[in-house]
């Protein structure tokens, strides 16, 4: 099962990525090294699988969060690369969450409660409509102002369905 984690800072450096031998995937490999305000570095593995929130282009310079599976295997080396879930730039009064929603639609670490609307989108990362219910999935929530309660409870502006 995955867990997600995060890690939000400025796009330092984007560069192709060779994944060995298959010339057929040749530039559809990036690398992405994101940089915190304290110094740390890490270094994302981007795939074509990886999603875009609101299918945005990112450059060098833009602030995003990226989002990892930490179960997933990482190579042991300095700064530590990790295979990119999905990536979302940053963007003023919009807050970002990855993790696992229960049935009550509270996330895996007990922080975010959704408060869904019939006005809610809820979709599929290729932008269509995701018609079940989203509980006990992987969720990408967009959403803004919060409760202050534990956990803090809001109403999402969009929720893609990380099947």
């Amino acid at each position: 099962m995955k867990q997600f984690s995060s890690f939000y800072g400025m796009i330092r450096s984007i560069q192709d990525f060779s994944t060995g031998g298959n010339e057929e995937m040749t530039g559809c490999y990036k690398i992405i090294s994101v940089i915190n305000s304290e110094g740390t570095q890490v270094n994302f593995v981007v795939s074509p699988t990886t999603y875009f929130l609101d299918h945005v282009m990112v450059q060098i310079g833009d602030m995003v969060t990226g989002f990892y599976d930490v179960n997933a295997p990482v190579p042991f080396i300095y700064p530590p690369q990790y295979q990119a879930i999905a990536m979302a730039k940053d963007t003023p009064n919009q807050n970002v969450k990855v993790d696992f929603f229960d049935s009550q639609l509270v996330s895996r670490d007990g922080q975010l409660k959704l408060n869904i609307s019939i006005y809610t989108p809820i979709l599929l990362p290729n932008n269509q409509a995701f018609t079940l219910n989203p509980s006990n999935r992987n969720l990408l929530v967009v959403y803004g102002p919060s409760t202050f309660s534990i956990p803090a409870q809001t109403p999402p502006y969009k929720i893609v369905v990380m099947c």
